[in-house]
């Protein structure tokens, strides 16, 4: 078996620094966060890992993305109207998602092939729909404990992942049944609680020890992971572009100029006529 402990401080704070989110949507970007750094360590890629769950709830997309680099961003597009109209209490992926996808996207830039995973959103909680996409999708033993705290003194975001690797089946060393490690390795795992999970006072491998030590556990290296968002004013230079002088002039403001805007970020990008000029002859 092989797992991922993710515990997630500043990147998941500047993501919510960001934009104003209400409490519900901010701890399920934690949690998206989190989940897309767990899911992206255990694939050997050399690019950009990308989560996004998408439907037709108030709540109509969760994305987050990680580069080989452990450069970390994340991103909900809600109704501000929904959300703002009552104390909403809704909780579950159905009420706040709706009927959608979830989807895993692996891009190595290029001239290299997109992998990508896409299953319907089944289940209450993120985590149960991560689990399905790997019980259904990829036939992998898959267990997933999500958790975020975005009104704490330092909001944090965390998530432990543990798998049954194929080949794994089949009686252990000691000819217990065949199910038997991995059903003690998912009790174990869901003893531990959110709380713990986020406190930054108890170190990742005094969680891991206190879960595993009976069956031995060993820690790999750590990977540090900082927010960078990766939009630039090249890239939608790149974009436009590709458009024709009719659909520019569509996209102009009434003061005659482009403005484009990473939703990640906020960061604006202008562009006025001599500048689109020169880009059509560049």
């Amino acid at each position: 078996m092989r797992g991922r402990l993710i515990r997630l401080g500043s990147a998941y704070e500047q993501a919510l620094n960001i934009h104003s989110y209400p409490d519900v949507v901010a701890r399920l970007l934690g949690e998206t966060m989190a989940l897309a750094t767990a899911l992206a360590s255990t694939v050997k890629y050399d690019g950009l890992f990308n989560l996004q769950a998408q439907g037709d709830g108030p709540l109509s997309m969760l994305v987050a993305d990680i580069d080989s680099e452990g450069g970390l961003r994340g991103y909900a597009r809600f109704d501000e109207a929904y959300f703002n109209s009552n104390d909403r209490s809704d909780r579950s992926i159905p009420q706040l998602i709706g009927t959608g996808h979830l989807a895993f996207t692996v891009d190595q830039g290029p001239g290299t092939d997109r992998y990508q995973g896409i299953t319907p959103l089944e289940g209450a909680t993120l985590s149960e729909c991560a689990q399905a996409y790997f019980k259904i999708s990829e036939q992998l033993d898959t267990a997933i404990i999500l958790a975020a705290d975005p009104g704490g003194r330092e909001p944090r975001a965390g998530a432990l992942l543990v798998q049954r690797m194929p080949g794994a089946r089949g009686k252990t060393r000691l000819e217990m049944e065949p199910d038997e490690d991995w059903r003690s390795a998912v009790i174990l795992m869901s003893s531990l609680t959110p709380a713990e999970l986020l406190d930054t006072e108890i170190p990742s491998d005094d969680i891991l020890y206190r879960l595993y030590h009976e069956n031995g556990v060993r820690v790999f290296d750590r990977r540090p992971v900082a927010f960078r968002c990766r939009c630039s004013r090249e890239k939608v230079a790149n974009t436009l572009v590709l458009y024709p002088p009719e659909s520019l002039d569509d996209m102009k403001t009434d003061d005659g100029v482009i403005v484009a805007s990473c939703e990640f970020c906020r960061q604006e990008y202008i562009f006025d006529d001599d500048q689109l000029t020169n880009l059509a002859a560049e």
